[in-house]
């Protein structure tokens, strides 16, 4: 593709000349670079990209796209400016591969808790209906049932649009993705076609990148300007202001509202949920009885907006009843239960905003019959006004805490635990303080009772520790299970 072609539509100004020659790729990192190549120069918080044009032009770079004045422009080398890389890139992207998304059913799911979840359950019921679907997100990427890595919750927008090409070319049908609040504000996903986006919910987290709850809001609201049609949680505050928003035509989801999707007749315990979705087709009012393998007021929600975006996409009822009520479904590190002996449970959870803590310790409150222990942690170089707020949820939520490292990065952990301990210490819970999270599991097996169940939250699907700068292997229900089984250090 000429140079001119894929800046078709995005204002630039020429300030190196250079050759005319095909562009064969296009990269954002200087080690990428072959010839041929379009270079994207990104200011980043390690990295600036307008530092290595040199670099890239040694390796074969014919183009670099910038946005800050250049000292020295590299001979041969076409030069143009830009006002953002970053919202550049995407278009640019989207041009370089003939707009993948407009060839599949899209879904996007965006919110701060549920979208795993939700996205997941989507795709498998869409595969279940005999559609080849994609999925992007957290834990795994897939294409059909294919599964390849994942670095990001939503990947850089030239890797997003390269995905998508791919999933073209093996024919997906429908494609599922977790769009999160930091993609949407950094242009990921400019140029993506929506036929579907979905709002789970809004709380507390991100405020480090964001730093305030109206910013990180208007991020997630981004979505539904690129959308054909919106589905929205409007028990939730923010998923009702989604809702009145109006960027696209809405739909909305609810348990305590009136709303086009309704859960009634709500029945749980340590089993699961059940309850009978109620929706209107054609204006003739219907109803799907749906029985969900794993408990949790928040798990109504996950799978009646996952029933409702099938049944927008047109799946059959009993097809979605059916993927629903499957037991050999788990969703990895999203409210997973480990048995122990004597009765005592574990829940692996990923919950590492108050919010997602308060909900998931809420979920236990409701079915438990003994004590809950809860083991958790906050990570390092992130928000740090949450650690006392949740090291307060803990405490005034649970029977016994154990506060222990997360990923503290390169902050140092028992400053971390500090500041969490002082939110517990605001309530009369017993606790203790045990940095090394492999010893705070064996802790909290070991004081287990009969009939206790143990949370451990935070990390979830991860399986790895990050410390310093050095990423270790560390799987909580790997270490839940060592410590049933008698394990030690």
């Amino acid at each position: 593709m000429n140079w001119k072609t894929l800046m078709q539509d995005i204002p630039y100004q020429v300030i190196g000349e250079g050759n005319s020659e095909e562009i064969t790729s296009i990269e954002y990192d200087s080690r990428k670079v072959r010839p041929g190549s379009a270079f994207v120069a990104v200011a980043g918080g390690a990295f600036d990209g307008h530092d290595f044009i040199a670099q890239a032009a040694e390796a074969g770079a014919v183009l670099a796209v910038v946005e800050k004045e250049i000292k020295e422009i590299p001979e041969g080398m076409c030069v143009v400016k830009v006002e953002s890389t970053l919202a550049a890139m995407p278009r640019m992207a989207v041009r370089f591969y003939g707009r993948p998304s407009e060839s599949m059913y899209m879904i996007g799911v965006t919110g701060t808790k549920g979208k795993t979840t939700t996205t997941t359950l989507i795709y498998r019921i869409l595969m279940a209906a005999g559609r080849k679907t994609g999925l992007v997100g957290t834990i795994e990427n897939r294409i059909g049932n294919e599964v390849l890595p994942s670095q990001y919750t939503t990947p850089q927008a030239f890797d997003l649009q390269q995905l998508f090409s791919q999933m073209r070319e093996e024919e997906v049908h429908s494609l599922v993705m977790e769009v999160s609040s930091h993609s949407l504000a950094l242009h990921r996903v400019d140029g993506t076609h929506f036929d579907l986006a979905l709002f789970t919910n809004l709380s507390l987290d991100h405020l480090d990148f964001h730093k305030t709850r109206e910013a990180y809001l208007e991020a997630k609201m981004l979505l539904f300007k690129r959308s054909r049609l919106g589905l929205s949680n409007i028990d939730d505050e923010a998923g009702r202001r989604v809702y009145d928003a109006g960027y696209c035509r809405m739909l909305s989801y609810a348990i305590d509202r009136e709303a086009d999707y309704k859960a009634e007749n709500i029945r749980m315990d340590i089993h699961g949920v059940e309850y009978d979705l109620r929706y209107k087709e054609n204006e003739e009012q219907k109803t799907l009885h749906i029985a969900y393998p794993y408990p949790g007021r928040f798990n109504v929600y996950n799978t009646m907006a996952a029933a409702a975006a099938a049944l927008v996409a047109g799946v059959s009822p009993d097809i979605i009843v059916s993927e629903l009520g499957r037991k050999d479904r788990i969703v990895r590190g999203r409210f997973q239960t480990v048995h122990g002996p004597n009765q005592v449970a574990a829940v692996v959870d990923y919950s590492h905003a108050p919010d997602a803590l308060l909900n998931v310790l809420e979920t236990i409150e409701e079915f438990r019959t003994h004590r809950i222990i809860t083991v958790f942690g906050c990570g390092g170089d992130r928000d740090r006004s949450k650690r006392p707020v949740m090291g307060k949820i803990a405490g005034e939520h649970s029977d016994y805490v154990i506060a222990t490292s997360d990923n503290p990065r390169t902050e140092d952990p028992y400053a971390i635990l500090e500041e969490v301990e002082a939110g517990v210490r605001e309530t009369n819970c017993p606790y203790e303080v045990i940095e090394n999270r492999r010893a705070a599991i064996q802790r909290a097996a070991a004081i287990a009772e009969p009939g206790d169940i143990i949370l451990i939250a935070g990390k979830g699907h991860e399986d790895y520790q990050i410390i310093g700068r050095e990423k270790i292997h560390f799987d909580d229900v790997e270490e839940i299970e060592k410590a049933f089984a008698g394990g030690t250090i």
